[in-house]
């Protein structure tokens, strides 16, 4: 008699790779949301504060590339467009959903003026984030080298790979979201600017952290 039972081990995500995906989800959706307000940075450089999320997504596509390896950190990103899309979609909805009566006009307007963006903008959201973030995890993983090198090089290839796929962030958002409806080139300028300073300053720190912190979680539970 044939034994049909399978001995194989169910596939599971790693420690670090499940706790990654996780943030790296609300920080796709997180983003939208504060990239609503300005922030003063570096003597009064406007910054939309988008971009604290945004190096967050960064940073987990690079220590999930640096841990479990570019193909991992692809399918990351990739997937990254179902939280992105869903709350695009969900928010519409509820945006065009008739108020309730007893709702304040004050905050209805503040919602609609917040979460009100145009098809042009979300256009301009969707395209950035997978170009930006792709080709933060082909840089990153190409400064690597061959597999096990260049290890000690983890904060420079971040913070390398981050300031490149910011400048191209921020060229095809400000185009695609604002091209023809004002001038862009000195918004586009001091975005690029804020972006790669904080992708130089912030983003070493913040990746060796995350890398350190899934190494160890790995190893605590044998991976």
């Amino acid at each position: 008699m044939t034994d049909t039972t399978s001995t194989a081990l169910p596939r599971t995500l790693s420690p670090s790779l499940f706790l990654f995906t996780i943030i790296y989800g609300g920080m796709v959706v997180l983003a939208g949301v504060l990239g609503n307000k300005q922030v003063a940075l570096f003597g009064g450089l406007a910054v939309e504060a988008g971009i604290f999320p945004f190096l967050i997504l960064v940073a987990l596509s690079s220590t999930v590339s640096e841990l479990q390896g570019q193909s991992t950190a692809n399918k990351l990103v990739l997937w990254g467009f179902i939280p992105l899309v869903l709350s695009i979609m969900l928010t519409s909805l509820v945006y065009f959903l008739p108020a309730a009566p007893e709702m304040d006009p004050a905050r209805l307007a503040s919602f609609e003026m917040i979460l009100g963006q145009t098809p042009r903008l979300m256009a301009a959201g969707i395209v950035a984030y997978g170009t930006s973030q792709f080709l933060n995890v082909t840089i990153f993983s190409k400064l690597r080298g061959r597999e096990g090198a260049g290890t000690g090089w983890l904060a420079i290839r971040g913070a390398i790979a981050s300031a490149l796929s910011q400048v191209v962030d921020t060229l095809l958002f400000v185009t695609i979201a604002f091209y023809g409806v004002f001038p862009i080139a000195n918004l586009m300028g001091g975005q690029m600017l804020a972006k790669v300073a904080l992708s130089v300053l912030v983003i070493p720190f913040v990746i060796t952290g995350l890398v350190a912190l899934g190494r160890n979680l790995d190893a605590k539970n044998g991976g």
